[in-house]
Protein backbone atom coordinates (compact mmCIF):
# COMPACT_ATOMS: atom_id res chain seq x y z
CA UNK A 1 0.00 0.00 0.00
CA UNK A 2 1.75 3.22 -1.11
CA UNK A 3 0.62 6.70 0.24
CA UNK A 4 0.24 9.56 -2.56
CA UNK A 5 2.02 12.57 -1.37
CA UNK A 6 1.22 14.41 -4.19
CA UNK A 7 -1.82 15.74 -2.46
CA UNK A 8 0.21 17.89 0.13
CA UNK A 9 1.67 20.11 -2.71
CA UNK A 10 -1.36 21.81 -2.99
CA UNK A 11 -1.16 23.02 0.25
CA UNK A 12 -0.06 26.62 0.83
CA UNK A 13 0.77 28.37 4.02
CA UNK A 14 0.43 32.45 3.76
CA UNK A 15 1.11 32.84 7.60
CA UNK A 16 4.35 33.07 9.58
CA UNK A 17 5.23 32.16 12.69
CA UNK A 18 6.11 34.62 14.89
CA UNK A 19 8.29 33.13 18.09
CA UNK A 20 8.68 35.51 20.76
CA UNK A 21 11.99 34.18 23.11
CA UNK A 22 11.40 37.34 25.51
CA UNK A 23 12.29 36.67 29.40
CA UNK A 24 8.87 36.76 31.46
CA UNK A 25 8.82 40.00 33.30
CA UNK A 26 9.57 39.85 36.82
CA UNK A 27 7.75 41.88 39.51
CA UNK A 28 9.47 43.21 43.20
CA UNK A 29 7.71 41.93 45.96
CA UNK A 30 7.78 45.53 48.73
CA UNK A 31 7.30 45.64 52.45
CA UNK A 32 5.94 48.60 53.75
CA UNK A 33 6.55 50.25 57.21
CA UNK A 34 3.30 50.44 59.84
CA UNK A 35 3.79 51.49 63.43
CA UNK A 36 2.45 47.96 64.60
CA UNK A 37 4.13 44.59 63.56
CA UNK A 38 7.36 43.98 65.08
CA UNK A 39 10.46 44.36 64.06
CA UNK A 40 11.51 40.28 65.02
CA UNK A 41 8.52 39.33 63.46
CA UNK A 42 9.14 41.06 59.67
CA UNK A 43 12.66 39.87 59.91
CA UNK A 44 11.48 36.04 60.82
CA UNK A 45 9.27 36.34 57.53
CA UNK A 46 12.23 37.59 55.10
CA UNK A 47 14.38 34.88 56.62
CA UNK A 48 11.24 31.80 56.07
CA UNK A 49 9.44 33.62 53.17
CA UNK A 50 12.10 34.95 51.61
CA UNK A 51 15.47 32.61 52.65
CA UNK A 52 17.61 36.00 52.99
CA UNK A 53 20.10 35.76 56.04
CA UNK A 54 19.52 37.62 59.20
CA UNK A 55 21.97 40.08 58.25
CA UNK A 56 20.18 40.96 55.08
CA UNK A 57 16.86 40.74 56.60
CA UNK A 58 17.61 42.36 59.79
CA UNK A 59 19.02 45.57 57.07
CA UNK A 60 16.11 44.96 54.75
CA UNK A 61 13.22 45.75 57.98
CA UNK A 62 15.71 48.47 59.19
CA UNK A 63 15.18 50.59 55.54
CA UNK A 64 11.61 49.64 55.91
CA UNK A 65 11.43 50.98 59.21
CA UNK A 66 13.52 53.81 58.36
CA UNK A 67 12.56 54.93 54.45
CA UNK A 68 8.83 53.35 55.06
CA UNK A 69 9.12 51.10 52.87
CA UNK A 70 11.70 48.64 50.37
CA UNK A 71 12.06 45.81 48.19
CA UNK A 72 12.87 42.81 49.51
CA UNK A 73 12.68 40.00 46.49
CA UNK A 74 12.38 40.22 43.07
CA UNK A 75 10.59 37.06 40.99
CA UNK A 76 8.58 35.97 38.54
CA UNK A 77 4.97 36.54 38.79
CA UNK A 78 3.74 33.38 40.30
CA UNK A 79 6.41 33.31 42.70
CA UNK A 80 5.86 36.96 44.23
CA UNK A 81 2.31 36.41 44.17
CA UNK A 82 2.88 33.31 46.00
CA UNK A 83 5.19 35.20 48.43
CA UNK A 84 2.80 37.61 49.12
CA UNK A 85 0.07 35.93 49.53
CA UNK A 86 2.21 33.89 52.06
CA UNK A 87 3.54 36.64 54.36
CA UNK A 88 0.00 38.46 54.49
CA UNK A 89 -1.41 35.49 55.69
CA UNK A 90 1.18 34.78 57.93
CA UNK A 91 0.97 38.09 59.12
CA UNK A 92 -2.84 38.06 59.26
CA UNK A 93 -2.47 34.89 61.77
CA UNK A 94 -0.35 36.39 63.94
CA UNK A 95 -2.54 39.27 64.23
CA UNK A 96 -0.49 42.42 62.35
CA UNK A 97 -0.88 44.47 59.38
CA UNK A 98 1.86 43.86 57.84
CA UNK A 99 0.81 45.32 53.89
CA UNK A 100 3.08 43.69 50.73
CA UNK A 101 2.60 45.23 47.19
CA UNK A 102 3.77 44.09 43.86
CA UNK A 103 5.17 45.83 40.97
CA UNK A 104 6.29 45.31 37.71
CA UNK A 105 10.04 45.68 37.53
Amino acid sequence: MSVDTDIIDDVVIDEKIRVDNAEPRKYKVIFLNDNTTPIDFVVEVLRLVFKHSVETATDLTMKIHEEGSSVVGIYSYEIAESKSIETINLSRSNGFALQVKMEQE
